[in-house]
């Protein structure tokens, strides 16, 4: 914490930026057969457990759907009477209007 007070951290870390981007970048190993092997089994398990799934119909996704905006529609007009309700309180008893 000294350091960066008094200067100092600030020129030891430009310093290091720059001999940082003075060295030349590596390049990029290869993937070993190891790791190309796992890429491979990871997608062609995950491709099995998709074709598991039991994906909904069309009629199933409309119910789904209507039930949520059914759901946001009543929520919604329960929490705007309470806000209505509260706003009363909240003038007349704790503002005294």
């Amino acid at each position: 914490m000294a350091e960066i007070r008094s200067g100092r951290g600030a020129d030891r870390r430009l310093q290091r930026q720059q001999a940082a981007a003075a060295r030349p970048q590596q390049p990029q190993r290869a993937a070993s057969p190891n790791e190309e092997r796992k890429r491979r089994n990871f997608v062609a398990e995950s491709w099995s457990e998709l074709k598991k799934v039991e994906w909904p119909g069309q009629s199933q996704v409309m119910q789904g759907t209507f039930v949520v905006i059914v759901a946001c529609v009543v929520v919604g007009l329960f929490l705007y009477a309470n806000d209505q309700v509260w706003r009363q309180v909240v003038t007349k008893v704790l503002l005294g209007q």
